[in-house]
């Protein structure tokens, strides 16, 4: 019989708070292409999703605030998009044509106002990662500045759920770090397609969690 999940997630956050594990909050892309109100009228999303996504921004930033309180490291994955290295797996997945060069609205492109952080920023000396794709992981040297800083579990919020946020954590779990993503703390353009990839999350990748109760987990780690 399998165990209760009532036991599996006690066993679960008592592992994270044990004496001498050191969390991680990573942030995901929260860039003004991904988050900007005033640069996603493409996406169509309704009032009900852009309110969503702005209590993510929020929730995310609370987050930070509190990561800075407890002397829990903040890393920043971003997307870099370059016109000299077009992605060109995406080209096909969004416009069929594998050898075009970088579109006029890719986003994210490199120092383009569109790549800038939305409504929060690093402070001097966090970690910064900017990667080419969805995961923060991918060609990138992510994983060892978390071992190097001495992390031992990660809290991965940001944009979106079902694509760069899901990317970057399935990337963590499978390379043995612990993954909680809070529900409140990410998002997506439309409100099915979040609720269906916090399932998945759930399901394979993260405990799910929320803001409030990552905060604790981090005092009890300092405590």
């Amino acid at each position: 019989m399998s165990e209760p999940m009532s036991d599996l997630r006690d066993r679960q956050l008592a592992h994270l708070t044990r004496p001498g594990n050191r969390p991680a909050l990573v942030v995901v892309d929260v860039q003004r292409d991904f988050a900007d109100p005033d640069r996603l009228a493409a996406y169509g999303l309704t009032e009900a999703a852009l309110s969503a996504l702005d209590r993510a921004v929020t929730r995310i930033g609370d987050l930070v605030d509190a990561a800075r309180a407890t002397e829990v490291p903040v890393v920043w994955v971003e997307l870099g998009s370059d016109p000299a290295r077009p992605w060109r797996a995406g080209n096909w997945l969004r416009g069929g044509d594998y050898d075009a060069p970088m579109r006029p609205d890719e986003p994210c492109v490199l120092a383009a106002p569109g790549a800038e952080w939305y409504r929060l920023r690093p402070a001097e000396g966090e970690i910064r990662v900017v990667k080419r794709g969805y995961s923060g992981f991918r060609g990138t040297d992510l994983d060892a500045r978390l071992h190097a800083a001495g992390c031992d579990w990660l809290t991965v919020v940001g944009l979106t759920s079902e694509c760069c946020v899901d990317a970057t954590a399935q990337d963590a779990v499978q390379l043995d770090w612990p993954v909680v993503v809070p529900r409140d703390a990410t998002a997506a353009y439309d409100l099915g397609v979040n609720a269906a990839a916090l399932v998945q999350l759930g399901l394979n990748v993260a405990l799910l969690s929320d803001t409030d109760e990552v905060v604790d987990l981090w005092k009890k780690g300092v405590r």
